[in-house]
């Protein structure tokens, strides 16, 4: 049900990429989802991340700057729990567990995606999974946590700036997806 109306999932999908297609490229990362279309599941929520990614999918190559540019350059603010002249660590805004954070490089250089990383960025990925593991010990997940790298747009990737997700503190399921 979607405000009391009974909506099939391809409906939902259909006007969720509608909705997406009409926003800027700013509010469609981090407008929040509609909620609930099964149960506990937000299915809608996850056709919206999706469609975000089929929608920025043409943005992967070009470059653009990203919202992670902007948070880097302080131009968006960002709760951020870890900075050094490599990466940038903060809260995710729409977090899928109780903690929910991103790193990021500070210096994109050509790094959208894994599937597209260079021999001459092995330093920057392994300090990247240094730095989650040291900022999930800061966050006290020292029962354990996920990273997520999403990659491309069956990935469900939305945002073309590499980045890690880091979640935890409470026992994750498996399968992820």
């Amino acid at each position: 049900m979607l405000a009391g109306v009974r909506v099939s999932s391809s409906r939902v999908s259909r006007l969720v990429s509608s909705y997406w297609i009409n926003q800027s490229p700013a509010s469609r990362l981090y407008t929040p989802g509609l909620r609930s279309v099964h149960s506990s599941r937000c299915v809608a929520r996850m056709a919206s991340e999706e469609a975000a990614a089929q929608a920025n999918a043409h943005l992967a190559d070009s470059e653009p700057p990203t919202i992670f540019d902007k948070i880097i350059n302080k131009q968006i603010p960002a709760s951020i729990i870890y900075e050094d002249d490599q990466c940038l660590a903060f809260r995710d805004i729409n977090p899928q567990a109780p903690v929910h954070f991103l790193v990021i490089p500070k210096d994109r250089d050509g790094l959208t995606r894994l599937s597209k990383a260079t021999e001459s960025q092995k330093a920057i990925l392994g300090h990247l999974l240094y730095v989650a593991q040291h900022v999930a010990k800061q966050e006290k997940l020292e029962p354990g946590f996920r990273v997520v790298i999403n990659d491309g747009p069956n990935g469900c990737q939305s945002v073309y700036h590499l980045h890690l997700h880091v979640m935890g503190g409470r026992q994750l399921g498996w399968p992820p997806g």
